[in-house]
């Protein structure tokens, strides 16, 4: 079997690959478009960084490939929907750079208190300045994790090692998962309220944006120090600023901006602060780490051995394939849908399948389905092939059940998640045997198309309700594209869903909220 290996991807994994008897390796640094579509018709796999460009004209011509490996986290040179398309694998390496992020935010935490970045500079300008650089030790201090990923893990190891008191920050880690990890689970809140430091490994959705905003920091200690590591934007640098001038905020190490490269950011001006130009990965380490990582996903592909890291579907038997095909975008949508209503922190996953869809091979459709939930919600990269091994290990339970019942739709698919919060149902199935809709919410029937953005209001069965929300959001010039209302019972509950044109503002949804008879409201986007 022939592996083309491109862009300089590190020597290490030409070696791993060189080790396997049945593989050859040919390295082409620099290649044009052309020269690639002439000779990949020869290669069994394709080992990229960011520079080659794997285009559905590519794999048209790749006649043997089985799967293609991106040396790095990003897939985005290349098209995964025509591989997956064609049964070709595409692999990356998302746990390549876990030790060195980990690391950097360790490093961060230590440089914030103890001034040394500071304390060099002075000593550098030719000033000894020892009073002034007066630190704080970490032992005995309380460190707020928010995000218990694999780097934020990773982090409360450590610093429980400096004996320090961690607490943490979750909505997706079960309780019994954390306290595993000897880590108190709290209310963000109470995270805010009780740490000393503040660490952030959490990715950036329209739930975290912003989540540490001027009134988070006013929650806050006196002389808290804040460390970001993970995505510029979930801090808004504004607030940092005002609480950084103030010293509400003694310090704080930043690894990430909401604009990046942050030359010009105001945040880099201040004393107390620290910055780094995006470093997370960059270590000689981590960048052998995601070749080799990349090198043995190759192998395991081409020898027809469990790939962990798939980023689209993995290897199904195609008979397999055939049956189930169709629901896979309606399972993964499904998912993705139900992360946005969720509250509290998910403990259970029940997925009922009916209709046609008892009869057919339906744990690759369970799998889609929680890799839509986690995929929408954490900072790790969930796909198919790691989706259930991330739900076990954050104390999820999932389960699947046939039923074969009659029902109004040739096959339904009914997601039923527990949280700490409570429980909640949605139910799809395919519309014309191939596109994905919206049948039911919490048991209401309605049958709207989960695409774009969508509000999901719960409320009571009342006039003027549908026309306030009309109103408020009319008010900031945003259209409705389609309105569906579901009911049991005329003045009982019932649950509205918009089809708008633009994104809700936070204020607004807020707003809604507080509109007498309104129960919630969820904003949705795909």
């Amino acid at each position: 079997m022939k592996v083309l290996v491109t862009d300089n991807v590190s020597q290490s994994a030409v070696d791993v690959l060189q080790r396997e008897p049945d593989i050859a390796v040919e390295v082409r640094n620099k290649m044009t478009p052309e020269e690639l579509l002439e000779i990949i018709p020869q290669f069994d796999a394709l080992i990229v960084r960011s520079a080659t460009k794997v285009t559905r004209e590519v794999m048209d011509a790749a006649e043997n490939l089985k799967v293609i490996g991106r040396a790095g986290v990003g897939v985005d040179n290349i098209d995964v929907n025509a591989a997956t398309e064609r049964g070709i694998i595409v692999v990356n390496a998302p746990e390549g750079n876990t030790n060195a992020a980990t690391e950097l935010t360790m490093a961060h935490m230590l440089a914030l208190s103890r001034n040394l970045p500071q304390a060099d500079a002075k000593m550098k300008a030719g000033i000894w300045d020892k009073k002034a650089f007066v630190g704080v030790e970490l032992r005995n201090k309380t460190l707020g994790v928010l995000g218990l990923g694999r780097i934020g893990s990773g982090v409360a190891k450590r610093a429980q090692a400096m004996e320090m008191n961690v607490i943490a920050y979750d909505p997706f880690l079960t309780e019994d998962r954390a306290h595993e990890m000897n880590i108190t689970l709290l209310p963000l809140d109470d995270v805010f309220r009780q740490a000393d430091f503040i660490t952030v490994h959490m990715p950036l959705t329209k739930e975290t944006k912003y989540m540490i905003d001027a009134r988070a920091i006013g929650l806050m200690k006196e002389g808290v120090r804040i460390i970001n590591c993970a995505r510029g934007g979930i801090i808004d640098e504004a607030a940092l600023y005002e609480g950084l001038v103030s010293g509400k905020v003694a310090g704080a190490a930043l690894d990430v901006f909401e604009s990046e490269p942050a030359v010009d950011c105001p945040l880099l001006k201040l004393p107390n602060v620290i910055g780094t130009p995006h470093l997370g990965a960059s270590t000689r380490e981590a960048q052998v780490g995601v070749a080799v990582d990349v090198a043995e996903e190759i192998i395991a592909a081409l020898h027809n051995e469990i790939v962990k890291n798939a980023v689209n579907i993995p290897s199904l038997k195609p008979d397999i394939l055939r049956a189930i095909q169709s629901y896979l975008p309606l399972a993964e949508v499904l998912g993705k849908f139900h992360a946005q209503l969720l509250n509290g922190r998910v403990q259970k996953i029940a997925v009922t399948y009916s209709g046609e869809l008892a009869a057919k091979p339906v744990a690759p459709l369970t799998t889609a389905l929680v890799k839509g939930i986690l995929d929408t919600i954490l900072q790790e990269r969930v796909n198919f092939v790691n989706a259930m091994v991330v739900a076990k290990n954050r104390g999820i339970q999932v389960s699947e059940t046939k039923v074969e019942r009659e029902e109004d739709y040739a096959g339904l698919m009914t997601v039923k998640v527990v949280s700490s919060a409570g429980e909640s149902e949605l139910a799809g199935t395919l519309s014309q045997g191939k596109f994905p809709r919206v049948v039911a919410i919490d048991g209401y029937r309605v049958d709207t198309v989960p695409e774009g953005h969508m509000l999901v209001v719960p409320h009571y069965d009342r006039p003027r309700i549908i026309g306030s929300v009309g109103m408020l959001i009319g008010a900031h010039d945003i259209n409705i594209a389609a309105m569906q209302v579901g009911r049991k019972e005329v003045g009982g509950k019932a649950v509205m869903v918009l089809t708008i044109d633009s994104l809700v503002p936070a204020a607004t949804l807020e707003e809604l909220g507080q509109v007498d008879g309104i129960l919630d409201v969820k904003m949705v986007s795909l």
